[in-house]
């Protein structure tokens, strides 16, 4: 779908009534560091569009996002993404595509891959001000799977990315396919932050921080999205010195407490995670990549998922106020 200009001038309206409704905008910068939450992720079992995650993110007090592409897609009309059905219950086999599913499959994905291509920046341009109008900031897109996209798709995704306001786009792929996307970083002059968790056997896995050091070779746009939850509970040692030393190639570091060893997510807090270390270690060297919330703990009885991610915004808040 092509935008008219009045398409896009009803777009950037949409954010007055908004902003009419939330007489505070949030503001979850504190001690100059920016808290903000990966999003639409962390508002998991919920609804999920643009409209929803502004919503939740004025309720909780945050102000910055690392936002996937699809609730930004999808408000703008973009085709419905193929969904596999779903059949044999958790645990079972994959069962094999027929072909009716094969070409439906196809011609989805050609259907989006066109329109991708079609789009001018500016029905995104509006969107990034839907969003500040409202008080957020869209400092990171996510993207899944874009090291199978198409030359010409993954320059909308850096082109996207900076239309919406973003300082860096975020994904997770294997080490060695960081060589053709950290090409397109440097085209674009945009950091990647590659995204860690707790495989440190895996040689294409972001778990051993050599993985890293390994894709900066490669580019000098290429960055770390350092996982401090993932990354403690796997090794049982902290981040901290890692970042210091590396802090302009990382993009952002995910919050969340984990138990050592693998251990269970935690309300923040309770769990063994160097999170306090690496928030005061932020507001001490004056980084402004983000702190983004993960919320993965369970919801305790008696509570809400909205209820808890505020807490996790309060915890940080006293952390570093």
């Amino acid at each position: 779908m092509n935008y008219t200009r009045r398409d896009i001038g009803k777009l950037a309206l949409v954010a007055l009534p908004a902003a009419r409704i939330w007489a505070a905008k949030p503001n979850s910068v504190f001690g100059g560091v920016q808290v903000g939450i990966n999003a639409p992720y962390s508002f998991h079992n919920i609804p999920g569009g643009a409209d929803d995650i502004l919503n939740y993110m004025a309720q909780t007090n945050i102000s910055a996002a690392e936002l996937r592409l699809q609730p930004v897609e999808a408000f703008l009309k973009a085709p419905a993404p193929w969904v596999a059905p779903r059949g044999g219950g958790r645990g079972a086999a994959r069962v094999p595509l027929t072909p009716e599913q094969k070409a439906e499959q196809t011609a989805a994905a050609e259907a989006i891959q066109k329109w991708r291509l079609s789009q001018s920046m500016d029905p995104f341009k509006a969107f990034r001000k839907k969003y500040e109008d409202a008080g957020v900031l869209i400092q990171i897109v996510k993207y899944d799977g874009i090291n199978t996209f198409s030359d010409d798709v993954v320059d909308y995704c850096f082109q996207v990315a900076k239309a919406l306001g973003a300082y860096a786009i975020s994904c997770e792929i294997p080490v060695s396919q960081t060589e053709r996307l950290g090409q397109f970083a440097a085209k674009h002059k945009m950091m990647v932050g590659y995204h860690g968790h707790g495989n440190l056997t895996d040689p294409e896995a972001f778990g051993r921080l050599a993985a890293w050091e390994q894709s900066f070779t490669y580019s000098k746009y290429n960055g770390a999205n350092v996982d401090i939850g993932h990354f403690f509970a796997a090794t049982g040692t902290s981040p901290a010195a890692w970042i210091k030393e590396h802090h302009d190639r990382v993009t952002h570091v995910h919050i969340k407490d984990r138990k050592v060893n693998n251990g269970p997510n935690m309300p923040f807090g309770l769990g063994d995670t160097p999170i306090k270390e690496i928030l005061l270690m932020m507001k001490k060297e004056k980084y402004k990549f983000q702190a983004t919330i993960e919320m993965e703990y369970p919801v305790p009885e008696g509570s809400t998922l909205l209820a808890e991610i505020a807490k996790c915004v309060r915890y940080c808040q006293e952390i570093l106020s």
